[in-house]
């Protein structure tokens, strides 16, 4: 299988200030090609480092696309570093120039002086138009990879690839790469790593792997394959095998969301939902919206931060309150059973706890949450330690995806 190597550049990138999502994508549809990515590189505004990038990745890969530092200031040293890794000169292109022009000019406005700068190319490369703005990309050979630079915005980039980069990737023989995303939620990364077994074995083909992210595990399946059909086929045998291991704690596939898939749950029973936050403070709401259609279940929420907000507008007893504190299970329930009566939905979730960085006590520490739910066959809390060292953000997203997961669950088993 043909192999290719991706670099983003930019310093703001390799001290990670900002994120490398252009890669991503790059690397998702060259492998649609048949062309693996293997790695990724950040690199920064530094020539004799990127210089180094470049021939190096052409030095292992049959294709290189690079990202940023085709921009018109001083640190946008992409053009020099590609022409002398290639052993040319740069020289500046008439259709290129016109490419920058053709941007101002359709703007109604004269193009600054240091734009012309962009209409340098390593000579001898094939000039990549731009429709979205102002910096050409560059099409060249360096050694035995074809090297494509492409701006770092991602629209920019994106649509030059597909009109300037996909076109004229070189032809790929025998082997079919095709990739698949199973998620789930509700077992630890090393339980599903044990239920997996063989599957995960090392050299194997399909190549199964895992990763982890806000207590969510995506079981991530990769194929080589002599046909697409050949591929599609082992990508779906292997998707049942994982689904049959790790029954209901599977939720989705290929990015699907859980709070997706709880949505197709209650549009199939025609049932309702409401939610009534504390320490998430509308995130539970706001992952369940996120969802396109979710109008069709998804009633409203309650957003009772403060005390005086659980008794008003929840119907929360002030003995309990007194008793048990505002974090406890006999409050989240009394939460939840006062979302579900006041929008009359057929189920409720509640979230209270301490989000922190501060509030925590011995008996009731950061990280300490409590959920709620509500429905036809009635309503119980459970306990979260999400833990104490956690960053605020981290317990938030925790609680809120835990919250949906256990009502999926529970509609799974029939309740």
């Amino acid at each position: 299988m043909q192999v290719a190597r991706l670099l983003a550049i930019g310093t703001e990138l390799a001290l990670g200030q900002s994120v490398d999502t252009n890669s991503a994508w790059l690397a998702k549809r060259l492998a649609e090609r048949g062309l693996r990515s293997q790695g990724h590189e950040c690199v920064a505004d530094d020539l004799d480092a990127i210089v180094d990038a470049f021939v190096r990745a052409a030095s292992k890969a049959d294709v290189v696309v690079a990202t940023g530092g085709l921009g018109p200031t001083d640190d946008d040293l992409t053009r020099a570093a590609i022409a002398r890794a290639a052993g040319v000169r740069l020289v500046e292109r008439e259709e290129a120039l016109r490419d920058v022009l053709a941007f101002f000019e359709a703007r109604r406005r004269a193009m600054p002086e240091r734009n012309r700068v962009q209409a340098l190319m390593p000579e001898g490369a094939r000039v990549l138009l731009n429709s979205c703005g102002t910096a050409p990309g560059i099409h060249i050979r360096i050694g035995r990879a074809e090297v494509f630079s492409l701006p770092g915005v991602p629209l920019e980039m994106r649509t030059m690839y597909e009109t300037g980069v996909a076109p004229a990737l070189p032809p790929v023989g025998g082997a079919v790469l095709r990739s698949r995303s199973v998620h789930t939620c509700g077992r630890p990364e090393a339980e599903v790593n044990d239920l997996l077994g063989e599957l995960m074995k090392r050299g194997r083909n399909p190549e199964v792997g895992t990763s982890a992210a806000l207590g969510e595990i995506t079981v991530k399946i990769n194929v080589e394959a002599a046909s697409a059909a050949e591929a599609d086929r082992l990508i779906a045998e292997t998707a049942q095998v994982v689904g049959e291991r790790l029954g209901d704690a599977v939720y989705g596939y290929d990015g699907e969301s859980l709070a997706f898939s709880l949505g197709s749950l209650l549009k199939q029973r025609r049932e309702t939902l409401a939610v009534a936050e504390s320490c998430t403070g509308g995130l539970l709401g706001e992952l369940l919206t996120d969802v396109a259609g979710s109008s069709a279940y998804f009633l409203g929420g309650v957003i009772s931060y403060h005390n005086d907000a659980k008794r008003e507008l929840l119907g929360v007893d002030g003995v309990l309150l007194e008793k048990h504190g505002a974090v406890s299970a006999p409050v989240a329930i009394a939460m939840a059973e006062g979302a579900a009566r006041r929008l009359r939905a057929d189920h409720a979730l509640s979230i209270t706890g301490i989000a922190g960085p501060g509030g925590g006590t011995a008996e009731k520490p950061v990280g300490l949450v409590y959920i709620g739910v509500a429905g036809k066959t009635g309503v119980e809390a459970r306990e979260f330690f999400l833990g104490a060292d956690q960053p605020r953000d981290f317990i938030r997203q925790r609680a809120a995806r835990g919250a949906i997961n256990w009502l999926r669950t529970r509609l799974l088993r029939g309740r």
